[in-house]
Protein backbone atom coordinates (compact mmCIF):
# COMPACT_ATOMS: atom_id res chain seq x y z
CA UNK A 1 0.00 0.00 0.00
CA UNK A 2 1.32 3.25 -1.15
CA UNK A 3 1.14 5.71 1.96
CA UNK A 4 0.99 9.43 0.01
CA UNK A 5 2.26 12.61 1.22
CA UNK A 6 -1.87 13.56 1.64
CA UNK A 7 -2.40 10.74 4.10
CA UNK A 8 0.60 11.65 5.83
CA UNK A 9 -0.43 15.26 6.56
CA UNK A 10 -3.90 14.30 7.71
CA UNK A 11 -2.59 11.39 9.92
CA UNK A 12 0.12 14.05 11.50
CA UNK A 13 -2.78 16.60 11.90
CA UNK A 14 -5.03 14.00 13.79
CA UNK A 15 -2.30 13.32 16.24
CA UNK A 16 -0.92 16.60 16.48
CA UNK A 17 -4.55 17.43 17.57
CA UNK A 18 -4.41 14.01 19.62
CA UNK A 19 -1.63 15.18 21.62
CA UNK A 20 -2.81 18.87 21.80
CA UNK A 21 -5.82 18.10 23.57
CA UNK A 22 -3.54 16.25 26.31
CA UNK A 23 -2.02 19.40 28.05
CA UNK A 24 -1.61 21.28 25.19
CA UNK A 25 -1.58 25.30 25.94
CA UNK A 26 -3.42 25.22 22.53
CA UNK A 27 -6.37 23.69 23.75
CA UNK A 28 -6.13 25.25 27.26
CA UNK A 29 -6.08 28.79 26.04
CA UNK A 30 -8.98 27.67 22.91
CA UNK A 31 -10.96 24.73 23.92
CA UNK A 32 -13.45 24.72 22.10
CA UNK A 33 -12.13 26.36 19.25
CA UNK A 34 -9.79 23.85 19.02
CA UNK A 35 -11.96 20.66 19.58
CA UNK A 36 -14.19 21.85 16.73
CA UNK A 37 -11.19 22.14 14.19
CA UNK A 38 -10.06 18.79 15.74
CA UNK A 39 -13.67 17.33 14.91
CA UNK A 40 -13.75 18.94 11.25
CA UNK A 41 -9.65 17.25 10.62
CA UNK A 42 -11.45 14.18 11.15
CA UNK A 43 -14.20 14.98 9.31
CA UNK A 44 -12.27 15.39 6.20
CA UNK A 45 -10.02 12.59 6.89
CA UNK A 46 -13.33 10.55 6.92
CA UNK A 47 -15.15 11.92 4.21
CA UNK A 48 -11.91 12.18 1.47
CA UNK A 49 -9.21 9.54 2.68
CA UNK A 50 -11.46 7.03 4.39
CA UNK A 51 -12.50 3.59 3.22
CA UNK A 52 -15.40 2.20 3.87
CA UNK A 53 -15.94 1.46 7.60
CA UNK A 54 -16.16 -2.68 8.21
CA UNK A 55 -19.55 -3.45 10.23
CA UNK A 56 -17.49 -5.31 13.07
CA UNK A 57 -15.61 -2.28 13.42
CA UNK A 58 -18.42 -0.17 13.79
CA UNK A 59 -19.91 -2.26 15.90
CA UNK A 60 -17.74 -2.76 18.70
CA UNK A 61 -16.81 1.57 18.23
CA UNK A 62 -20.64 2.05 19.14
CA UNK A 63 -21.10 -0.39 21.83
CA UNK A 64 -17.97 1.70 23.03
CA UNK A 65 -19.46 4.19 23.28
CA UNK A 66 -22.96 3.13 24.48
CA UNK A 67 -21.14 1.68 27.18
CA UNK A 68 -19.19 4.39 28.44
CA UNK A 69 -21.94 7.52 28.02
CA UNK A 70 -24.32 4.82 29.92
CA UNK A 71 -21.46 4.55 32.74
CA UNK A 72 -21.40 8.26 32.62
CA UNK A 73 -24.90 8.99 32.07
CA UNK A 74 -25.52 6.48 35.70
CA UNK A 75 -22.81 8.59 37.44
CA UNK A 76 -24.71 11.84 36.57
CA UNK A 77 -27.69 10.66 37.81
CA UNK A 78 -26.60 8.95 41.28
CA UNK A 79 -23.38 11.31 41.93
CA UNK A 80 -23.40 12.75 45.72
CA UNK A 81 -23.26 16.00 44.37
CA UNK A 82 -25.56 18.36 41.83
CA UNK A 83 -23.26 17.84 38.55
CA UNK A 84 -22.72 20.61 35.97
CA UNK A 85 -23.96 19.75 32.39
CA UNK A 86 -20.99 21.15 30.42
CA UNK A 87 -18.42 19.04 32.18
CA UNK A 88 -20.33 15.52 31.03
CA UNK A 89 -20.79 17.38 27.53
CA UNK A 90 -16.66 17.83 28.18
CA UNK A 91 -16.30 13.73 29.10
CA UNK A 92 -18.13 12.61 25.97
CA UNK A 93 -16.60 14.70 23.52
CA UNK A 94 -13.12 13.26 24.78
CA UNK A 95 -14.68 10.15 24.18
CA UNK A 96 -15.80 10.97 20.88
CA UNK A 97 -12.35 12.40 19.80
CA UNK A 98 -11.09 9.12 21.02
CA UNK A 99 -13.42 6.79 19.30
CA UNK A 100 -13.06 8.90 16.06
CA UNK A 101 -9.07 8.93 16.20
CA UNK A 102 -8.43 5.31 16.63
CA UNK A 103 -11.22 4.18 14.30
CA UNK A 104 -9.76 5.66 11.47
CA UNK A 105 -6.46 4.58 12.03
CA UNK A 106 -7.74 1.04 12.40
CA UNK A 107 -10.22 1.05 9.50
CA UNK A 108 -7.58 2.88 7.24
CA UNK A 109 -3.99 2.06 8.52
CA UNK A 110 -2.05 -0.15 10.29
CA UNK A 111 -1.16 -0.02 13.77
CA UNK A 112 2.63 0.42 12.91
CA UNK A 113 1.67 3.83 10.91
CA UNK A 114 -0.62 5.20 13.65
CA UNK A 115 3.19 4.80 16.04
CA UNK A 116 4.77 6.17 13.36
CA UNK A 117 2.82 9.65 13.08
CA UNK A 118 2.71 9.50 16.77
CA UNK A 119 6.90 9.14 16.91
CA UNK A 120 7.25 12.00 14.16
CA UNK A 121 5.24 14.09 16.13
CA UNK A 122 6.70 13.92 19.45
CA UNK A 123 9.88 14.36 17.61
CA UNK A 124 8.45 17.98 16.67
CA UNK A 125 7.49 18.62 20.12
CA UNK A 126 11.31 17.43 21.51
CA UNK A 127 13.11 19.51 18.87
CA UNK A 128 10.61 22.34 19.93
CA UNK A 129 11.49 21.81 23.56
CA UNK A 130 15.07 21.83 23.30
CA UNK A 131 14.63 25.44 21.15
CA UNK A 132 12.41 26.70 23.99
CA UNK A 133 14.38 25.61 27.02
CA UNK A 134 17.68 27.58 25.23
CA UNK A 135 15.29 30.67 24.00
CA UNK A 136 14.88 31.64 27.76
CA UNK A 137 18.22 32.68 28.39
CA UNK A 138 17.79 35.26 25.40
CA UNK A 139 14.27 36.20 25.64
CA UNK A 140 13.15 35.70 29.32
CA UNK A 141 12.88 39.18 29.70
CA UNK A 142 11.03 40.07 26.50
CA UNK A 143 7.99 37.96 27.60
CA UNK A 144 4.25 38.78 27.53
CA UNK A 145 1.38 37.65 30.23
CA UNK A 146 -1.74 35.34 28.43
CA UNK A 147 -4.60 34.18 30.44
CA UNK A 148 -7.08 32.19 30.55
CA UNK A 149 -9.98 31.35 33.25
CA UNK A 150 -8.17 28.15 34.52
CA UNK A 151 -4.45 29.15 33.67
CA UNK A 152 -1.96 31.72 32.99
CA UNK A 153 1.13 31.47 31.70
CA UNK A 154 4.05 34.11 29.73
CA UNK A 155 5.31 33.81 25.88
CA UNK A 156 7.20 35.20 23.06
CA UNK A 157 5.18 35.16 20.00
CA UNK A 158 3.03 32.70 20.75
CA UNK A 159 5.78 30.01 20.20
CA UNK A 160 7.85 29.56 23.61
CA UNK A 161 6.09 29.23 26.75
CA UNK A 162 7.22 29.43 30.58
CA UNK A 163 6.00 29.51 33.98
CA UNK A 164 8.52 31.81 35.37
CA UNK A 165 6.07 31.96 38.50
CA UNK A 166 6.38 28.53 39.52
CA UNK A 167 9.34 27.58 37.65
CA UNK A 168 12.69 29.34 37.62
CA UNK A 169 15.68 27.78 38.99
CA UNK A 170 18.95 28.88 39.97
CA UNK A 171 22.13 26.85 39.06
CA UNK A 172 25.35 28.20 40.13
CA UNK A 173 23.96 31.48 39.92
CA UNK A 174 22.84 30.88 36.28
CA UNK A 175 19.06 31.06 36.05
CA UNK A 176 16.49 29.07 34.13
CA UNK A 177 12.88 27.99 33.73
CA UNK A 178 11.59 24.71 33.75
CA UNK A 179 10.65 23.52 30.32
CA UNK A 180 7.30 23.06 29.41
CA UNK A 181 7.35 23.06 25.79
CA UNK A 182 3.78 23.44 24.48
CA UNK A 183 2.19 22.00 27.48
CA UNK A 184 0.63 23.98 30.61
CA UNK A 185 3.06 22.17 32.71
CA UNK A 186 6.87 20.40 33.00
CA UNK A 187 5.31 17.30 34.38
CA UNK A 188 2.81 16.96 31.36
CA UNK A 189 6.06 17.52 28.62
CA UNK A 190 7.76 15.28 30.27
CA UNK A 191 5.16 12.43 30.03
CA UNK A 192 5.26 12.76 26.21
CA UNK A 193 8.77 12.79 26.21
CA UNK A 194 9.17 9.43 27.90
CA UNK A 195 6.98 7.53 25.74
CA UNK A 196 9.08 9.18 22.48
CA UNK A 197 12.20 7.91 24.44
CA UNK A 198 10.15 4.36 24.80
CA UNK A 199 9.37 4.69 20.99
CA UNK A 200 12.76 5.53 19.70
CA UNK A 201 14.76 2.93 22.31
CA UNK A 202 12.77 -0.09 22.00
CA UNK A 203 10.13 0.10 18.91
CA UNK A 204 11.67 2.35 16.25
CA UNK A 205 14.95 2.34 16.89
CA UNK A 206 15.69 4.83 14.02
CA UNK A 207 18.49 7.34 15.71
CA UNK A 208 20.48 6.56 18.64
CA UNK A 209 21.24 10.38 18.89
CA UNK A 210 17.58 11.15 19.61
CA UNK A 211 18.07 9.13 22.74
CA UNK A 212 20.39 12.13 24.44
CA UNK A 213 18.67 14.99 22.73
CA UNK A 214 15.33 13.77 24.45
CA UNK A 215 17.23 12.53 28.00
CA UNK A 216 18.67 16.25 27.76
CA UNK A 217 15.11 17.31 27.40
CA UNK A 218 13.89 15.49 30.13
CA UNK A 219 16.90 16.92 32.41
CA UNK A 220 15.09 20.57 31.66
CA UNK A 221 11.75 20.04 32.80
CA UNK A 222 13.42 19.47 36.03
CA UNK A 223 10.47 16.75 37.00
CA UNK A 224 10.53 14.02 39.52
CA UNK A 225 8.43 11.97 37.88
CA UNK A 226 10.15 12.32 34.70
CA UNK A 227 13.95 12.01 35.46
CA UNK A 228 12.03 8.83 37.52
CA UNK A 229 11.17 7.42 34.14
CA UNK A 230 14.21 8.73 32.33
CA UNK A 231 16.47 6.32 34.84
CA UNK A 232 14.09 3.46 34.69
CA UNK A 233 14.00 3.19 30.89
CA UNK A 234 17.54 3.99 30.70
CA UNK A 235 18.52 1.25 32.99
CA UNK A 236 16.15 -1.36 30.50
CA UNK A 237 17.75 0.09 27.49
CA UNK A 238 21.61 0.07 28.74
CA UNK A 239 21.12 -3.66 30.52
CA UNK A 240 20.05 -4.82 26.75
CA UNK A 241 22.56 -3.09 25.36
CA UNK A 242 25.73 -4.08 27.54
CA UNK A 243 24.39 -7.84 27.18
CA UNK A 244 25.41 -7.47 23.73
CA UNK A 245 28.26 -5.24 23.78
CA UNK A 246 30.07 -4.99 27.39
CA UNK A 247 32.65 -2.35 26.16
CA UNK A 248 29.66 -0.17 26.75
CA UNK A 249 29.74 -0.05 30.63
CA UNK A 250 32.20 3.15 30.74
CA UNK A 251 29.31 5.43 28.37
CA UNK A 252 26.59 3.56 30.54
CA UNK A 253 27.92 4.78 33.62
CA UNK A 254 28.52 8.60 32.00
CA UNK A 255 25.36 8.62 30.67
CA UNK A 256 23.54 7.68 33.97
CA UNK A 257 25.07 9.45 36.62
CA UNK A 258 24.22 12.73 35.55
CA UNK A 259 20.36 11.55 35.43
CA UNK A 260 21.22 9.95 38.34
CA UNK A 261 22.00 12.59 40.68
CA UNK A 262 19.35 15.41 38.93
CA UNK A 263 16.79 12.55 40.46
CA UNK A 264 18.34 12.49 43.88
CA UNK A 265 19.10 16.16 44.50
CA UNK A 266 15.35 16.94 42.63
CA UNK A 267 13.98 14.08 45.32
CA UNK A 268 15.79 15.03 48.18
CA UNK A 269 14.30 18.68 47.47
CA UNK A 270 10.65 17.43 47.42
CA UNK A 271 10.65 15.43 50.62
CA UNK A 272 12.30 17.77 53.02
CA UNK A 273 13.42 20.72 51.12
CA UNK A 274 12.13 23.92 49.58
CA UNK A 275 10.17 22.24 47.14
CA UNK A 276 8.53 19.77 50.02
CA UNK A 277 5.04 21.49 49.12
CA UNK A 278 4.79 19.78 45.72
CA UNK A 279 5.44 16.00 46.97
CA UNK A 280 3.23 17.37 49.86
CA UNK A 281 0.18 17.75 47.48
CA UNK A 282 1.01 14.74 45.52
CA UNK A 283 0.89 12.32 48.45
CA UNK A 284 -2.69 14.13 49.30
CA UNK A 285 -3.94 13.23 46.02
CA UNK A 286 -2.76 9.75 46.15
CA UNK A 287 -4.78 9.59 49.43
CA UNK A 288 -7.77 11.69 50.21
CA UNK A 289 -9.86 10.61 46.97
CA UNK A 290 -8.85 7.26 47.78
CA UNK A 291 -10.68 7.61 50.79
CA UNK A 292 -13.25 9.54 49.44
CA UNK A 293 -13.73 6.75 47.28
CA UNK A 294 -14.12 4.39 50.28
CA UNK A 295 -17.21 6.90 51.84
CA UNK A 296 -18.88 6.62 47.97
CA UNK A 297 -17.41 3.13 46.46
CA UNK A 298 -20.87 2.47 44.06
CA UNK A 299 -21.03 5.79 41.98
CA UNK A 300 -18.36 8.46 43.60
CA UNK A 301 -19.19 12.00 43.72
CA UNK A 302 -19.26 12.92 40.71
CA UNK A 303 -16.66 13.83 37.68
CA UNK A 304 -18.00 17.94 37.78
CA UNK A 305 -14.22 19.18 38.65
CA UNK A 306 -15.56 22.33 40.57
CA UNK A 307 -17.67 20.03 42.82
CA UNK A 308 -15.31 17.63 43.42
CA UNK A 309 -12.95 20.29 44.72
CA UNK A 310 -15.91 21.96 46.86
CA UNK A 311 -16.09 18.21 48.44
CA UNK A 312 -12.38 17.55 49.29
CA UNK A 313 -12.01 20.63 50.90
CA UNK A 314 -14.42 19.87 53.22
CA UNK A 315 -13.73 16.10 53.80
CA UNK A 316 -11.27 14.94 56.61
CA UNK A 317 -10.85 11.38 56.88
CA UNK A 318 -10.05 9.70 60.23
CA UNK A 319 -6.53 10.66 61.91
CA UNK A 320 -6.55 6.54 62.79
CA UNK A 321 -6.75 6.53 59.21
CA UNK A 322 -4.23 8.83 58.36
CA UNK A 323 -1.96 7.50 60.76
CA UNK A 324 -2.17 3.63 59.50
CA UNK A 325 -1.54 5.03 55.89
CA UNK A 326 1.23 6.77 57.28
CA UNK A 327 3.21 3.79 58.52
CA UNK A 328 2.55 1.62 55.58
CA UNK A 329 4.02 4.43 53.21
CA UNK A 330 6.76 5.49 55.73
CA UNK A 331 6.39 9.19 54.84
CA UNK A 332 4.34 11.92 57.02
CA UNK A 333 1.76 13.83 55.07
CA UNK A 334 1.83 17.63 56.31
CA UNK A 335 -1.54 18.41 54.34
CA UNK A 336 -4.66 18.94 55.88
CA UNK A 337 -7.27 19.88 53.54
CA UNK A 338 -6.99 21.44 49.81
CA UNK A 339 -9.77 22.92 47.53
CA UNK A 340 -7.44 21.97 44.15
CA UNK A 341 -8.23 19.49 41.39
CA UNK A 342 -6.21 16.38 42.02
CA UNK A 343 -3.01 15.94 40.39
CA UNK A 344 -3.33 11.81 40.75
CA UNK A 345 -5.64 10.87 37.75
CA UNK A 346 -6.25 7.61 38.56
CA UNK A 347 -7.37 8.33 42.26
CA UNK A 348 -9.33 11.06 40.77
CA UNK A 349 -11.36 8.70 38.69
CA UNK A 350 -12.13 6.22 41.84
CA UNK A 351 -13.20 8.82 43.59
CA UNK A 352 -15.42 10.69 40.84
CA UNK A 353 -16.91 7.31 39.81
CA UNK A 354 -16.72 4.60 42.31
CA UNK A 355 -14.81 1.25 42.35
CA UNK A 356 -16.00 -0.53 39.76
CA UNK A 357 -16.59 2.22 36.66
CA UNK A 358 -12.89 2.93 37.90
CA UNK A 359 -11.83 -0.51 37.56
CA UNK A 360 -13.44 -1.39 34.30
CA UNK A 361 -11.74 1.97 33.20
CA UNK A 362 -8.54 0.76 33.83
CA UNK A 363 -8.92 -2.90 33.14
CA UNK A 364 -9.19 -1.93 29.60
CA UNK A 365 -6.10 0.77 30.03
CA UNK A 366 -3.88 -2.57 30.72
CA UNK A 367 -5.42 -4.43 27.81
CA UNK A 368 -4.93 -1.57 25.53
CA UNK A 369 -3.62 -2.77 21.89
CA UNK A 370 -2.42 0.55 20.51
CA UNK A 371 1.69 -0.73 21.91
CA UNK A 372 2.15 -4.38 22.30
CA UNK A 373 5.54 -4.46 22.19
CA UNK A 374 7.46 -3.85 25.69
CA UNK A 375 4.12 -3.55 26.96
CA UNK A 376 4.81 -3.55 30.67
CA UNK A 377 7.33 -0.90 30.46
CA UNK A 378 4.59 1.51 28.26
CA UNK A 379 2.31 0.69 30.63
CA UNK A 380 4.38 1.47 33.66
CA UNK A 381 5.41 5.07 32.06
CA UNK A 382 2.07 5.48 31.18
CA UNK A 383 0.71 4.88 34.58
CA UNK A 384 2.65 6.80 36.44
CA UNK A 385 2.34 9.77 34.23
CA UNK A 386 -1.59 9.63 34.67
CA UNK A 387 -0.08 9.36 38.45
CA UNK A 388 1.07 12.38 38.76
CA UNK A 389 -1.17 14.38 36.23
CA UNK A 390 -4.22 14.94 35.64
CA UNK A 391 -3.97 13.04 32.30
CA UNK A 392 -5.91 10.03 32.23
CA UNK A 393 -9.02 11.70 30.80
CA UNK A 394 -7.82 13.19 28.35
CA UNK A 395 -7.65 11.94 24.20
CA UNK A 396 -4.19 10.59 24.08
CA UNK A 397 -4.02 8.72 27.38
CA UNK A 398 -7.80 7.86 26.94
CA UNK A 399 -7.65 6.25 23.45
CA UNK A 400 -5.39 3.72 25.61
CA UNK A 401 -8.86 2.77 27.43
CA UNK A 402 -10.90 2.90 24.17
CA UNK A 403 -8.62 0.65 22.92
CA UNK A 404 -9.35 -2.08 25.49
CA UNK A 405 -12.72 -1.88 24.73
CA UNK A 406 -13.55 -2.19 21.18
CA UNK A 407 -11.00 -4.84 20.90
CA UNK A 408 -12.97 -6.58 23.63
CA UNK A 409 -16.30 -5.58 21.88
CA UNK A 410 -14.18 -6.84 18.58
CA UNK A 411 -13.71 -9.91 19.80
CA UNK A 412 -17.00 -10.98 21.18
CA UNK A 413 -18.47 -9.26 17.15
CA UNK A 414 -16.33 -11.68 15.62
CA UNK A 415 -16.68 -14.70 17.50
CA UNK A 416 -20.86 -14.34 17.26
CA UNK A 417 -19.83 -13.93 13.39
CA UNK A 418 -18.11 -17.10 13.15
CA UNK A 419 -21.07 -19.16 15.25
CA UNK A 420 -23.56 -17.92 12.51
Amino acid sequence: MIYTVKQRMIDTLIVFMLIMSTGGLLFVFNRNLSYLIFFAILGVAFSFLGRKIKKITIFSSMLTFLLIASLFFINYIFAFTEQTDNKYLYYVMVVLVSILTLLFFHNNRTKNIMIERVYFVLKIITFHSVLNFIAFFIIGNRLSIITSTYHECETFLNIFFYTPERGLLNFFGVEMCRNQGLFWEPGVLQAFLNVFFFLEAFILKRNRLLLLVVSFTILSTYSTTGLALLLIQGIVYFWSEFKDNKMLLPIIIVLTIPVYLAFSVNLEEKIQGEKEASFQKRLFDLTQPFFIALDHPLTGIGLDLEQFQKMRSQFHFSSNSLQSLQKVVGINSNANGTDKGSSNSIMFLLAAMGFPTALLFLYMFFKQQIITRKKWLIMLILTISVMSEPLLLRPFFFIFIISGFTHYFHRITSHKQELV
